[in-house]
């Protein structure tokens, strides 16, 4: 009898502890009665009615992370390429969740390979490795639509990697190295460009600057040619200013002698024979008529130098 008793106790205390159900928070779980849905469980403690109601499902509402394996897809160009990913989502709905879609995982999983594949076969292989975020954004709109009836939320797609083919890396890593080599031709040819651009002008305006000191000085040598006519024809209007020009001239023509004679090339003069006496006369006349200082006019024209002809002999070493 007392065993019996102990039996029928033990058992009602198991039903009781059946009965008590704690979700903790975070979670959340759906029961079933006789086999239909009959209440959907938040975070806390719970009573159900053991062999009649039945935990059925039990899961976190709190995001979660899905892990995408490498797959092969091929590009707009028939490239063909490995591409992965990670999905981070959440169940909204713990009914729709577990009634609408026999696995969750499993049918997210295929949903963003079939999406995956899609959007990569949009685009050439140059854009997928640019149109990173793009891909990211398409994949999140369609996934969130798709799985929306199934009350769950996806709100992060990343592509992680995509990587070509052995092949296809190598003839990228050769088209980088022609586009660079290409890169320097051109920087180096413009650089040589440029170089001769500058040195054009700079020559230009060199011999612009040469051309233009050069008509300064033609015009200061004009004005001063000018100047210098305009004084002498005010002083040949004097009298005496005759005889001071002729002695003058005289005295630079024995200068030029003079330097000729002093200079350590041979030197040949040539002056005719006739014109020496006359050349001396007018010198000698010149120095009595200074050395008088009367200021008479001298009578009849003024004496004339005889020119000097001048031929530098090529000097002779040895």
């Amino acid at each position: 009898m007392e065993i019996f008793l102990f039996a029928i106790g033990f058992i009602l205390l198991a039903t009781i502890v059946a009965g008590v159900k704690i979700i903790n928070q975070g979670d959340e779980a759906l029961v079933e009665r006789l086999g239909r849905f009959h209440a959907r469980l938040t975070p806390g403690l719970h009573i159900i009615i053991p062999y009649i109601d039945r935990l059925a499902f039990k899961e976190t509402i709190r995001e979660q992370v899905l892990d995408i394996q490498p797959q092969t897809a091929i590009t707009r160009d028939n490239v063909s390429l490995d591409a992965d990913a990670v999905i981070y989502w959440r169940i909204v709905d713990v009914r729709k969740a577990y009634y609408s879609v026999a696995n969750i995982r499993q049918a997210m999983s295929n949903l963003v390979l079939t999406a995956l594949r899609s959007e990569i076969g949009k685009l050439e292989l140059d854009e997928t490795f640019a149109s990173r975020a793009e891909i990211n954004q398409a994949l999140l709109d369609q996934l969130d639509t798709a799985t929306d009836p199934w009350g769950i939320k996806v709100t992060r797609v990343e592509v992680r990697n995509i990587a070509p083919s052995r092949t296809v890396l190598d003839s990228m890593e050769q088209q980088m190295a022609a586009e660079r080599r290409k890169r320097a031709v051109i920087l180096n040819s413009e650089g040589e460009r440029q170089s001769a651009i500058n040195s054009a002008q700079g020559e230009a305006s060199a011999r612009i600057a040469r051309a233009e000191a050069e008509r300064q000085e033609q015009i200061l040598q004009a004005q001063g040619t000018a100047e210098a006519l305009r004084t002498l024809a005010e002083t040949l209007s004097d009298p005496k200013a005759r005889e001071a020009l002729q002695f003058y001239l005289a005295r630079n023509y024995l200068d030029v002698a003079n330097a000729v004679g002093a200079s350590p090339s041979s030197k040949v003069l040539f002056m005719d024979p006739a014109s020496i006496p006359a050349a001396l006369g007018a010198l000698l006349s010149l120095a009595d008529k200074s050395d008088e200082g009367d200021g008479q006019k001298t009578n009849g024209a003024p004496a004339i130098l005889p020119p000097l002809h001048l031929r530098e002999r090529p000097k002779v070493e040895g």
